[in-house]
């Protein structure tokens, strides 16, 4: 603890929002933009089958939403851990039979396009806070088109069979991370697959719903 309070007066770390530097017990977000953000009125949502819970910090709105474009589509990987801190703590809210984290896998080519998942990114930061396990044997076996500006039913039937599960599958409760929830139809398939290959129980996580 010593040495962290040491490293934040020596190095002390910029508000990803704004640029303000923030206090120690505080990083990546300063205390005014963490009282701006588009915090959501109900954190977790039970009455979702499949799900055993759903859950999300922000409404997709500014500047959370500017925020995760930036990390999705311009390597602005320096928000994963702003985000992840935030995450972690409405994990403590989430049933504590959870025993994984599952990243929504990206198709190999949109992954070598793209250099990164920001699911994995998210999922990693929220793995060496909370210790729990990433689920790495799920894969996106097929390269569908991006979900943005499809309607529902056409989300539903773009995602069709695209996920499998590739080995036998020891966990119980399944956490699916990602950065935003709209429909909840790529959750919804991906939770299929993984029931369907023996899981219990699938709960998810989200930076943000729409």
């Amino acid at each position: 603890m010593i040495l962290h309070c040491l490293l934040g007066f020596v190095l002390p770390q910029n508000c990803v929002f704004c640029g303000t530097c923030c206090e120690a017990h505080l990083p990546h977000v300063c205390a005014g933009c963490l009282d701006d953000l588009p915090w959501r009125e109900q954190l977790v949502a039970r009455d979702e089958p499949p799900f055993e819970v759903v859950a999300a910090m922000f409404d997709y709105a500014f500047p959370v939403d500017a925020a995760l474009k930036l990390l999705k589509f311009h390597r602005r990987l320096d928000y994963v851990p702003a985000f992840a801190t935030l995450l972690a703590r409405a994990i403590c809210e989430l049933p504590k039979d959870i025993d994984a984290l599952l990243p929504v896998p990206l198709h190999w080519r949109r992954h070598l396009q793209r250099g990164y998942n920001q699911a994995v990114e998210l999922s990693r930061a929220l793995q060496a806070s909370t210790g729990l396990p990433l689920l790495c044997n799920v894969r996106r076996c097929r390269a569908t088109p991006y979900q943005s500006g499809l309607a529902a039913q056409e989300r539903n039937a773009n995602l069709r069979a695209a996920f499998q599960v590739q080995q036998a599958v020891v966990s119980r409760h399944v956490l699916i991370v990602d950065d935003v929830i709209t429909t909840g139809a790529t959750c919804r398939e991906l939770a299929a697959t993984v029931l369907a290959a023996g899981i219990a129980k699938v709960s998810v996580i989200a930076v943000a719903r729409t």
